[in-house]
């Protein structure tokens, strides 16, 4: 039973963003019955649970993070026979099926937004959004100075002379999460779906929802007009926060206890330090968080050390585990990012993510992969303007920071576009277009070639399942060269990474366990490699 009730703790979870990891219908995108049809290969990969991007039914201008009904499946994707289908063949595999829930904001055409357009100022349709009248001459102006993360002011106004908040787009209103409405709705949302037998919950966005009570003017108003990561103090983190996540926890306990499958409560979670990054995992509240400091750790040892410590410190010592992550639907590909400022698929951005992979699977905690990473696939960074469908670029006019580089269909098979994404019916293209250079990332190639950045994922899971010094549990740094990150699990395994270019000398002898990279001479960690080691040859399982 207690294992039952643990098996988040050092799980590793894939990110499915389902519009692109498979078509079963010959329509260009992605669906449900498409992840069904991948979940034997996720099994061979050796993941323990998936997340599920949005597949509720939405006019998807945010790629159905605009969500218009939280309790059924766009049709673009399937339906809830499907959807159920899903979950009974994740199950029988043993893979563990998370939702993501976007509970920030909605979609303008959700019925409680179409009903509060319809209703006047000062109606309790209004009140379950963020309604104000407006400033200056007869309300020209927006209530305060907030501007949206994707870019432009946060208000909009409508016919009737008032404006209505949104963090993101005018598409996405923000809930008000300070009228009970709100909070009940969401709380009907999850025993929906916990009722058809998901595992648990991915929180868009887990900082925000509330709002402080006086909408005031940003005391900043420069440093929130940045896109995306400007965090507007009086938008996010508000202390009332913690009260949903004590009323979704005690839900999902309801749950457990009846059965003794824990259901988990990862949050999207975005804030300056790991100390407050603590505040949401304490034992009553999310069972974890996103850690995104690793993400966007620079590829430097000291970085890397700085960012592992305070997580371990901080996060924890609240009793939860750290939710280690290199990447998601919302960051350029690891390899790219690792590789800058070396044109996409670099040889050193490439090393330098495979060795970062055998880095996160070594630390203790709970681990989530983004579909494709496991491909080694790169950024795709020359798609057409006119192919683009990210918010970003459409309300700010600049390519920089937009997100569909990294939500490119991905490629399974063959050596021309779809790739073996989409079939069925000819001439239907992938709703993001394929590079010709996807060929040399497709999954049939990968499997076949024991070099590959699957076969690393494949050999790194299989161990850390094997090997019980991988669990949870606590680390314990070793003294290196300066360009060298090494560190202990258990009383007999060594991860160490060389963040150099040059070759050092391995912190054990012999040749390691697994390796990111080759490594031909015993004793030696080549540059930009990781590597496991046991100390004690009689333990070495067999992969």
């Amino acid at each position: 039973m207690q294992s039952r009730y643990r098996w988040w703790r050092d799980a590793v979870i894939y990110q499915v963003y389902v519009r692109s990891f498979l078509d079963s219908t010959g329509d260009g995108v992605g669906d449900l019955a498409g992840v069904r049809a991948g979940l034997p290969y996720l099994k061979k990969l050796g993941v323990d649970g998936i997340w599920l991007s949005p597949f509720y039914p939405s006019p998807q201008h945010d790629h159905g993070y605009d969500v218009a009904d939280y309790c059924d499946v766009d049709p673009l994707f399937g339906d809830l026979a499907e959807f159920d289908l899903l979950v009974r063949a994740a199950r029988r595999l043993g893979i563990k099926v998370l939702l993501d829930i976007v509970p920030n904001h909605c979609s303008s055409e959700h019925r409680w937004f179409r009903e509060a357009l319809a209703s006047p100022p000062g109606s309790a349709a209004r009140a379950r959004f963020h309604f104000a009248d407006g400033r200056g001459p007869d309300g020209a102006e927006p209530p305060n100075n907030w501007h949206a993360m994707f870019g432009g002011p946060a208000w909009t106004r409508v016919p009737d002379g008032q404006w209505y908040l949104h963090m993101f787009t005018p598409e996405q209103p923000d809930w008000n999460w300070r009228n009970p409405e709100t909070g009940a709705e969401f709380a009907r949302v999850l025993r929906f779906w916990l009722d058809r037998g998901v595992d648990g919950f991915r929180i868009d966005v887990a900082a925000g929802l509330f709002k402080h009570p006086d909408l005031p003017d940003s005391p900043d108003p420069e440093a929130d007009a940045r896109t995306r990561d400007s965090v507007n103090p009086l938008a996010w983190n508000q202390p009332e926060v913690h009260d949903v996540w004590r009323q979704w926890r005690a839900i999902c306990d309801e749950y457990a206890a009846r059965d003794g499958r824990e259901r988990l409560l990862v949050g999207e979670v975005s804030v300056p330090t790991a100390r407050e990054h603590a505040l949401y995992v304490r034992p009553d509240e999310l069972h974890q968080a996103f850690f995104f400091d690793l993400l966007g750790a620079p590829w430097d040892p000291d970085a890397f050390r700085k960012v592992i410590s305070e997580a371990m410190q901080d996060i924890a010592g609240t009793g939860s585990t750290v939710t280690w992550v290199l990447n998601n639907h919302d960051q350029v590909r690891t390899v790219t990012r690792y590789g800058e400022p070396a044109p996409e698929g670099s040889g050193l951005g490439a090393a330098r993510a495979r060795a970062a992979a055998l880095l996160m699977l070594a630390l203790p905690g709970a681990a989530y992969i983004y579909q494709g990473e496991e491909l080694g696939l790169p950024e795709v960074v020359d798609l057409p303007d006119d192919v683009l469908t990210d918010p970003i670029f459409r309300r700010t006019g600049s390519r920089a920071r937009i997100r569909d580089g990294c939500r490119v269909p991905l490629p399974w098979s063959g050596q021309a576009s779809p790739f073996g994404f989409t079939s069925g019916v000819e001439g239907v293209k992938p709703w993001l277009p394929q590079p010709e250079w996807f060929a040399e990332h497709a999954t049939d190639r990968a499997l076949a070639d024991t070099r590959s950045f699957w076969h690393l994922y494949r050999d790194g899971l299989q161990l850390r399942a094997s090997l019980p010094q991988l669990g949870e549990g606590t680390l314990r740094w070793l003294d290196t060269p300066p360009d060298v990150l090494a560190f202990a699990r258990g009383d007999d395994l060594v991860c160490a990474v060389n963040f150099g270019t040059a070759p050092v000398p391995a912190p054990v002898p012999g040749a390691p366990l697994l390796a990111s990279g080759p490594c031909p001479d015993a004793g030696v960690l080549p540059g930009s490699t990781a590597a496991w080691w046991i100390t004690d040859p009689s333990s070495t399982p067999h992969l």
